[in-house]
């Protein structure tokens, strides 16, 4: 178990898991120090994401710790061990901020994504040129360079949803989102009818809900969720000043998961949602 650098968010949630099963098993660090032949500063940093763990490794220790569930068994091996560098996002490392790859890195992993946008929409769906506009109005004003790393960095984001195995994706957006003009007006209309391309893929839905809808649940927030191999493995994204922030605490998952049905239950039926957003193209 080689020590490492900065861990990635992958590698912290697995290490967050491997204290979570040992807290399970009500054991103390000492305890399992014992069990697993080492001492508490190996157990400690396992647990912080400093020490790297083996598929074979984590399936050792969660049998130590008699974790009576064999599917997030094999979901905890399957996300320890695997080298950065055959990751595309590792080229964006030192010249963004380590929030946008973490991002990355939990929607490559995905098994589905589902995300609520009230203001923007969401960056799996943007345009380059839309995607340029964002970052064209951010304050402190972003170089050139800068704006052009982060393009790239929210297009190469996108591949999840195509190629042989896309992620299945659902995204509500608010009707604020829709008609939130950046860029030129041909812009706008070209990312509109994106927007609406994207939502015949078989593995997008794309639903809409509109200002006649009225208040919502979790109108003031705008939310990623990202689920993985199992239900505990999910996670949950909001933005924030100073970044991303992750969540995945069971309760949180929980009630975002409430909160995203909710949500989706308030919105448009696919097809009325992309009849919708012809409507505001037509305007624009």
């Amino acid at each position: 178990m080689a020590a490492r650098n900065t861990p990635t968010a992958r590698q912290r949630r697995l290490a967050t898991e491997m204290r979570r099963l040992r807290e399970q098993a009500g054991l103390s660090t000492t305890q399992a120090a014992a069990l697993l032949g080492s001492d508490r500063t190996m157990v400690s940093n396992i647990e912080a994401g400093r020490t790297g763990l083996s598929g074979e490794r984590v399936r050792q220790i969660a049998s130590l710790y008699r974790c009576p569930d064999p599917a997030l068994v094999d979901a905890l091996a399957a996300m320890a061990g695997g080298r950065r560098s055959h990751c595309w996002w590792e080229e964006y490392r030192g010249k963004l901020p380590d929030g946008f790859l973490d991002v990355s890195e939990i929607e490559h992993h995905a098994a589905r994504i589902r995300t609520v946008q009230t203001v923007h929409l969401p960056g799996l769906l943007q345009t380059e040129d839309h995607a340029r506009a964002l970052f064209e109005v951010v304050v402190p004003e972003l170089s050139r360079l800068e704006v052009e790393l982060r393009v790239a960095h929210r297009l190469g984001r996108q591949a999840v949803l195509g190629g042989a195995d896309p992620t299945p994706y659902s995204a509500v957006v608010h009707e604020t989102a829709l008609r939130m003009r950046f860029g030129s007006r041909k812009t706008v209309i070209a990312q509109l009818r994106h927007l609406i391309e994207a939502g015949e893929r078989d593995n997008v839905t794309l639903t809409v809900i509109p200002f006649h809808a009225g208040g919502f649940p979790g109108a003031d927030q705008s939310v990623l969720y990202v689920e993985g191999a199992v239900p505990r493995l999910d996670t949950v994204q909001l933005d924030s000043e100073f970044g991303p922030v992750f969540i995945d605490s069971p309760t949180p998952l929980v009630n975002y998961r409430t909160l995203l049905r909710l949500i989706e239950q308030r919105s448009l039926p696919p097809a009325e949602s992309r009849d919708f957003i012809h409507s505001i193209a037509r305007d624009v």
